[in-house]
């Protein structure tokens, strides 16, 4: 029998995020309960509760995660190519991480909430102002851009796009727009 490695609160505060980002993305800010979340994680409700504070602290760290994850794709990119169509090409690599765009879109969602709609504009702010700084387009092409981008998104969470994608005509003919120019 292997002894059991005890883990920093940290790592555990890391596992119950990572639990705390499907739950989210599967049932959204008011579908989900932390005793579900802290089940995916294999700790106890109260230990979740020790860790964040609360339900809408947890939520907000999980919003957060996903932006830092985006943001973080884009820098990627930006290394490679400091061009929009690099930035592009990487985002569509987070059709492998449904979670990131499903809270993301679930932050967007429980937006009327004060404090969720606060920390959803200010983390989408900084999004727009990355791209902007990373490629130096324009206030209308880092529009364009990230329409583009929420389209895609939203086709993902649709599952019309991605690695287990339900195959629809229409849905393939937008994606087919994406490369052209």
């Amino acid at each position: 029998m292997t002894p059991k490695v005890r883990l920093t609160a940290k790592e555990r505060g890391a596992e119950v995020l990572v639990a705390a980002v499907r739950a989210f993305a599967m049932s959204g800010y008011e579908g989900t309960k932390t005793d579900e979340i802290a089940r995916l994680a294999g700790v106890s409700q109260p230990y979740v509760i020790r860790l964040f504070g609360t339900k809408q602290e947890l939520f907000l760290a999980a919003v957060r995660s996903a932006c830092e994850r985006i943001e973080q794709t884009f820098r990627e990119a930006a290394a490679e190519t400091p061009e929009l169509s690099s930035l592009g090409r990487n985002y569509e690599r987070l059709f492998d991480e449904p979670e990131v765009l499903l809270v993301l879109l679930q932050g967007f969602s429980a937006s009327r909430d004060p404090v969720i709609g606060d920390c959803v504009r200010e983390r989408f702010g900084r999004i727009y102002t990355l791209v902007r700084e990373l490629t130096g387009a324009s206030p209308q092409q880092t529009r364009e851009f990230l329409s583009s981008g929420m389209l895609l998104t939203v086709m993902s969470a649709m599952q019309v796009l991605g690695p287990d994608a339900i195959p629809m005509p229409w849905a393939e003919e937008i994606q087919k727009t994406f490369g052209e120019h």
